[in-house]
């Protein structure tokens, strides 16, 4: 894999051999879990990987009530008659395509259970309604991740599922990647979005202040796309940054005299 960005796919500069390992798994037949703290980049790299790859993306974000059918498929009533409609993980394994569960471990427990056939040597997707069992076809990929600081006891991946995947931990890209993503995602000159990448790298290694967790990737692509817009950036980093990360007075004023430092 090319480190540059290919004209046409999805913008992701690797880390380090992320992309060796996916395209790996995916000859090979095996599932793939990455774990990374939010807007590090997970999903942009499953985007990157399927259009590389030429497979269609099917991308669920799971939640409290996501179930088992909301993935296999359901009957509806559709124009006085009841049909069957294939859910996005069916529809990935009867296409040959990637489904990819992101922040898997919020779905409800009967998801996994549902997973296993597809995450072994069995590569197969039973549907009880319809009598179905599907067997993935070579190109089918099952991807899911989560980030590991937010699990909890009741919501936590039991190590019988993780142990079914490959894996791949993700964080914050290096300041020399982050900078040229930055720029790249945002229009910025590699001057002003090392400016934010510096701020970042000053808010990623607070202590004692009340974060859940550093400033994303994401949110200073949020703070660029501002800038770049024409706003003041003391004012597009109150809007992307300091808000976001806090709702506390002296935490949001701690931020505020974090970007001043950077800026003045």
């Amino acid at each position: 894999m090319k480190d540059l960005q290919d004209s046409g796919l999805p913008f992701y500069t690797p880390h380090t051999d992320e992309c060796t390992v996916f395209k790996t798994a995916h000859a090979k037949g095996l599932p793939l879990l990455l774990k990374g703290p939010t807007g590090c980049g997970k999903t942009r790299f499953v985007e990157h990987m399927a259009a590389r790859l030429g497979l269609p993306l099917h991308t669920v974000a799971c939640h409290d009530d996501l179930s088992a059918a909301d993935l296999i498929g359901r009957y509806l009533l559709k124009g006085g008659e009841t049909v069957w409609v294939d859910g996005p993980l069916t529809r990935a394994v009867r296409e040959g395509g990637i489904c990819y569960l992101d922040e898997v471990v919020e779905a409800r427990k009967d998801v996994t259970v549902v997973l296993h056939p597809l995450t072994d040597d069995r590569r197969r997707l039973v549907i009880d309604r319809t009598g179905e069992e599907l067997q993935a076809p070579p190109s089918f990929m099952l991807v899911a991740s989560y980030n590991p600081g937010y699990q909890t006891v009741l919501k936590k991946l039991k190590p019988s599922t993780r142990q079914r995947f490959l894996s791949i931990g993700f964080d914050f890209p290096e300041p020399g990647i982050e900078t040229q993503v930055v720029a790249a995602e945002t229009g910025l000159d590699t001057m002003r979005a090392g400016a934010l990448v510096r701020l970042a790298g000053h808010v990623r290694h607070l202590s004692g202040m009340d974060l859940e967790e550093g400033v994303s990737t994401r949110l200073l692509i949020y703070a660029g796309t501002l800038i770049q817009g024409g706003m003041q950036v003391e004012r597009a980093i109150e809007a992307a940054i300091v808000e976001p990360l806090s709702d506390e007075p002296e935490v949001q004023q701690a931020l505020r005299d974090l970007a001043a430092s950077v800026y003045g």
